[in-house]
């Protein structure tokens, strides 16, 4: 069940969390230089467990519940590292007028979110059938 429509909501979620913070910065400098997740040794360790997921939840097609439950895990890591951005721009910039200007790397998290949440939809409207399949035997 590889070819499911939660495995191309996984995928793509996988690249946003893997391959698109690579390209877009977090936030600009005052001084203009752009500042990208490798700079903090916490946002990469969240993106990258965040990726690990997602690859996992991939991998897992065959047992649904794990793939639920691991999707949710994913989100719930998804919404902590939203969190963290949000404080860092919102709460030290003001006391120190370091990010001048918010990058679109910083709502990667949202995007993601929106596609694990499609990913666990599809995920549970096939369990409900399997279940429905099962009672009729």
């Amino acid at each position: 069940m590889i070819q499911r429509i939660q495995t191309i909501y996984l995928f793509l979620a996988f690249v946003v969390t893997g391959i698109l913070p690579f390209l877009f910065p977090l936030w600009t400098m005052n001084d203009g230089k752009e500042y990208f997740f490798m700079q903090d040794q916490f946002y990469v360790i969240l993106l990258g467990l965040s990726t690990t997921l997602s690859v996992v939840s991939i991998i897992s097609y065959k047992k649904r519940q794990n793939q639920f439950v691991i999707g949710r895990l994913n989100i719930i890591l998804n919404l902590i590292l939203l969190g963290l951005f949000v404080y860092r721009s919102l709460n030290v910039s003001g006391e120190t007028v370091l990010v001048s200007e918010k990058g679109i790397g910083m709502f990667l998290p949202i995007v993601a979110i929106v596609l694990l949440v499609l990913a666990n939809k599809a995920i549970k409207k096939d369990e409900d059938l399997v279940k429905s399949v099962d009672r009729l035997r």
